[in-house]
C-alpha cells in the first residue's frame, strides 16, 4: 500500500521553503520512493530577516515567530495541494533551525506543527530531532536513516547544504557527521557582492588562494574531533566566521578559499574509509566548481550526481520518510549516528 506525505524543509541557507510530494511504497522488505512533484517557495525579505535575527530576540517575539512561521508554511503547503491536486495522507516538517546546541541538552526548530495541521486539516509530523537530544545524542543528522532505507546501494551519501555531511557504513553499522559548513558561509560572503549565492563557484574563480587562511581553517578544533558530531550555526558565528576577522581578505578570496577548504575536508573524511562511489545531493551540488576541486582531491572516487529533482529535494524527501516512520512507529534516528544512548522514534504527531 502506497503513502503519500508531504515533506517539508528549509536549511540553514535560508534559500527557501522546499516542499515535496512523495510517495512510499515497500515491496518484499524494500522502500520504494517516488518524488511526485515538488516546489520551492523563496523567503520574502521580511521573513529572511526574521529567521536570520529570531535567535537575539525576546521569549515573547520568540513563540510569536513559531506560530506565525508554522501558519506561513500551512499556507505555502495549502497553496501546494490545491495547485498540484494532490491531497497527501500526512505532512512532515522538518522546520526552521534556530538554535542547536545538544552539548547543552537542546535543540529548536521553529515552525508549529499544530500550526501547519490548523491550515491545511492534515495531520502533521514535527520536532523530529529533540528526543534524540533528551536521549544524550546530537539530534543530527538525521538523514542518515533515509540514506541507508533509500540510498543503501551506494558507498556514501555526501549532502552539500548548508553544511556538508556524510553517511556510510564501518562495519556494516550507519554512521554519520557533519564534515563542515558549505552553503550558509559560501552565501554569507557571496551577499557580500549582493549576491544570494555564488553560481557555480563564478565569484569563487576571480578570488586567490590564501594559504594562512587555508591553514588556519583546516586547524580548527572540530575537524579533529570524533564522531558522532555536528555544526550549527552557533559553531560558525563564535569559531570560524573571527578566521576571516583575522585575515581580512576581499570576499572572492575568502570564497576561492573555502572552495578549497570545503573540498579538502570532504577528502579528509574520504581517504580513511573503503569509499568508491558518493551519491551526492544537495544545492552544493550544482556549484561546479566545487565539485571539481572535490574531484581533484579524491580522482579516483566516482561522483554520482543524481537528477535535479533529487538533488533538490533529497532532504524534504527524507523528511517525508522520517514522518512515516514516525506514523509507523519504527525508529528514525540511529544512535551509531548520533551517540544517542539508544535507537529512537522522534517526532511529534498533531492529528486532525
Amino acid at each position: 500500500m502506497r503513502t503519500n506525505i508531504i515533506g517539508i524543509m528549509s536549511g540553514t541557507s535560508l534559500d527557501g521553503v522546499d516542499v515535496a510530494y512523495c510517495s512510499f511504497e515497500k515491496v518484499q522488505n524494500k522502500w520504494h520512493y517516488d518524488i511526485v512533484c515538488a516546489e520551492t517557495f523563496p523567503y520574502s525579505g521580511e521573513w529572511t530577516y526574521r529567521l536570520q535575527n529570531l535567535e537575539h530576540t525576546d521569549a515573547l517575539t520568540f513563540n510569536l515567530t513559531d506560530s506565525e512561521y508554522g501558519h506561513l508554511l500551512g499556507q505555502l503547503v495549502a497553496s501546494f495541494i490545491k495547485k498540484s491536486g494532490l491531497k497527501p495522507d500526512y505532512i512532515a516538517s522538518h522546520g526552521h533551525t534556530i538554535f542547536h546546541q545538544p552539548e547543552k541538552g537542546f535543540t529548536k526548530q521553529i515552525g508549529s506543527g499544530a500550526a501547519i495541521a490548523a491550515e491545511c486539516g492534515i495531520t502533521t509530523i514535527c520536532d523530529f530531532r529533540s528526543l534524540d537530544v533528551a536521549l544524550g545524542g546530537q539530534g543530527a543528522p538525521l538523514v542518515p536513516i533515509g540514506d541507508e532505507l533509500l540510498f543503501g546501494n551506494y558507498d556514501a551519501c555526501l549532502n552539500i547544504g548548508g553544511f556538508a555531511n556524510i553517511s556510510y557504513k564501518i562495519n556494516n553499522v550507519r554512521i554519520a557527521f557533519d564534515i563542515s559548513p558549505a552553503n550558509i558561509i559560501l552565501n554569507y560572503f557571496a551577499k557580500k557582492r549582493n549576491f544570494d549565492y555564488d553560481k557555480n563557484g563564478f565569484l569563487a574563480k576571480q578570488g586567490c588562494f590564501h594559504e594562512k587562511l587555508f591553514t588556519h581553517l583546516n586547524s580548527l578544533d572540530y575537524y579533529s574531533q570524533p564522531f558522532p558530531k555536528s555544526l550549527g550555526k552557533e559553531w560558525l558565528i563564535e569559531t570560524m566566521l573571527p578566521c576571516f576577522a583575522h585575515f581580512q581578505l576581499s570576499p572572492e578570496d575568502n570564497l576561492r578559499t573555502l572552495i578549497e577548504h570545503i573540498a579538502f575536508q570532504i577528502s579528509e573524511v574520504i581517504k580513511h574509509t573503503n569509499i568508491k562511489e558518493i551519491f551526492i545531493s544537495g544545492g552544493g551540488a550544482k556549484n561546479k566548481f566545487l565539485i571539481e576541486k572535490i574531484q581533484k582531491y579524491m580522482y579516483e572516487i566516482k561522483l554520482f550526481m543524481p537528477n535535479d529533482l533529487i538533488i533538490d529535494y533529497k532532504e524534504a524527501l527524507i523528511f517525508a520518510f522520517l514522518g512515516l516512520m514516525r506514523i509507523n512507529e519504527e525508529n528514525n534516528c540511529l544512535r551509531s549516528v548520533t551517540g544517542a544512548k539508544k535507537n529512537n522514534c522522534g517526532g511529534c504527531i498533531y492529528y486532525i
